[in-house]
């Protein structure tokens, strides 16, 4: 049988993973606590620390992602999680937004909120802000020397990036006595280190399918592994879900002895489409809950996936009244329309219009689609998208046939696992039968894109956050220089 010329991209991309996994993570000589004396150094240490996010291979399992390690890095930290109420949203995607929402809305009741959410777009403060605003240059610092200190009682067994990051917020959170943090789940759930905080409520946004090379290609693998956010007699609060995936969540709250209840069906939820001169075209959704009933409330990010996320943060502010906190409809309203979250739907340049939208999984992509369809007038969209080994690369390549009028690979500078833009519009291109144009680098991507739009046209950026941010900061360098002339 012909080897064919996406199956060569994939045995290449193999081998590339192949020898960046040979290499062990603990083998490296990580910066003493006495040599962290500012932001600078203090990002060097964390740096050689392994960052499976920046990895090509993971062996997902408990002795790679070890919350035994987290726990003994908390203990050595004084326990600063047990000093926090949290909440805790795990799933495929919606997680930003939802946890977005749910911290405007806590914010605006008068809650001092500390949130922390993964990936960053451009600065790495933006994971660990309180009532929206990014954790400053010296006190990351001073945190990140606080774990440099400790981490010695780990011996060869060093924190991860992302847990150094978790073990950071979580002491700034303690530090500037936040009255409610809100903890994005990074990978999966069962294994992730936000999961060893005790949690007052527990949401799950949609399930798709995303790593599937650590999490499996199944929905209900992937499911089991987000239900590991489960924990007894602490409710948990779902979106609508597909029949295998509602089947296993609910099993597995069972098994946990969880409280789960989903909108849509335990939960009064509906959502409809509308315009009007005010707002334009949006989404509105109605929830009753045993406390409150929202009826008609505009969502505040754009796309009918946003009503989901939008009813699930709306029915976890319904269990956190249970637990003493004074959340005033009216204000809750409030906070939900001050919503904001960059990299999604973002317009980041007015003429050629280029938006860019951290979706990195089939189903973002596809949703992202229909809301640019419902919400934007273009006459043609011109894709530049880049991706991420570890992704549904043929699931996400089915959709951008789909939706797309022109499409331009490219790869994001800064992610070691992005798959090169050749090997993408050749898989493309055998896939769809389409033409694809491929640019080595964003910069030469968004030039090619610019020549082939027209006023009417929009471009678009997605595929991963990586390139989403690099973008962004593309676009505000260019304003920049362009308001100092």
């Amino acid at each position: 049988m012909p080897t064919t010329t996406a199956s060569k991209n994939k045995s290449s991309r193999a081998a590339s993973t192949s020898s960046s996994a040979s290499k062990n993570p603990n083998n490296v000589k990580v910066l003493p606590a006495s040599q962290i004396t500012n932001y600078t150094t203090a990002l060097r240490w964390l740096y050689d620390h392994v960052d499976y996010e920046r990895m090509r291979l993971i062996n997902y399992n408990e002795d790679t992602f070890k919350l035994e390690r987290m726990r003994k890095l908390l203990d050595l930290l004084g326990n600063p999680h047990e000093m926090l109420q949290c909440v805790q949203v795990a799933g495929t995607k919606g997680k930003g937004s939802t946890c977005a929402m749910l911290a405007s809305m806590l914010q605006n009741c008068g809650y001092t909120v500390g949130l922390y959410s993964s990936p960053h777009l451009i600065d790495l403060r933006e994971r660990i802000t309180i009532d929206g605003n990014m954790v400053s240059y010296p006190d990351c610092a001073d945190i990140f020397k606080r774990i440099a200190s400790v981490e010695k009682a780990l011996g060869k067994d060093l924190p991860t990036f992302f847990e150094i990051m978790t073990a950071a917020a979580l002491c700034y959170f303690a530090d500037e006595c936040v009255d409610i943090v809100v903890l994005e789940t990074g990978l999966g759930g069962r294994l992730d280190c936000t999961t060893v905080c005790d949690t007052l409520v527990t949401g799950i946004t949609q399930i798709s399918k995303d790593h599937t090379n650590l999490l499996g290609n199944k929905l209900t693998d992937i499911a089991k592994e987000k239900a590991g956010t489960f924990k007894q007699s602490i409710p948990a609060v779902s979106v609508p879900q597909s029949e295998e995936v509602t089947d296993v969540l609910k099993q597995c709250a069972e098994e946990n002895s969880t409280p789960l209840q989903f909108t849509g069906e335990d939960i009064d939820f509906s959502f409809r489409f509308e315009a009007n001169r005010e707002l334009g075209p949006h989404t509105r959704v109605c929830v009753t809950t045993e406390t409150s009933k929202f009826e008609h409330l505009p969502v505040p990010l754009q796309g009918e996936h946003q009503s989901l996320n939008c009813g699930l943060a709306l029915a976890m502010i319904d269990k956190l009244k249970n637990h003493g906190f004074n959340l005033p409809e009216e204000k809750v309203i409030e906070g939900l329309a001050k919503t904001k979250l960059p990299g999604r739907m973002e317009l980041v340049h007015p003429m050629p219009r280029v938006i860019i939208d951290g979706a990195h999984n089939a189903a973002s992509i596809k949703a992202l689609i229909k809301a640019l369809g419902a919400h934007i007038a273009y006459d043609s969209l011109v894709l530049v998208f880049g991706c991420g080994q570890d992704k549904d690369i043929n699931g996400m390549l089915q959709e951008v046939a789909l939706g797309a009028d022109k499409v331009i690979f490219t790869r994001a500078k800064h992610n070691p696992r992005a798959v090169d833009a050749e090997d993408l519009m050749s898989d493309f291109t055998e896939m769809s039968g389409k033409m694809a144009q491929c640019a080595p680098k964003l910069e030469d991507a968004l030039r090619l894109a610019s020549r082939a739009v027209s006023r009417e046209d929009i471009i678009v950026v997605a595929g991963s956050f990586y390139l989403a941010g690099e973008a962004r900061k593309f676009f505000l360098d260019l304003a920049g220089k362009k308001n100092k002339k």
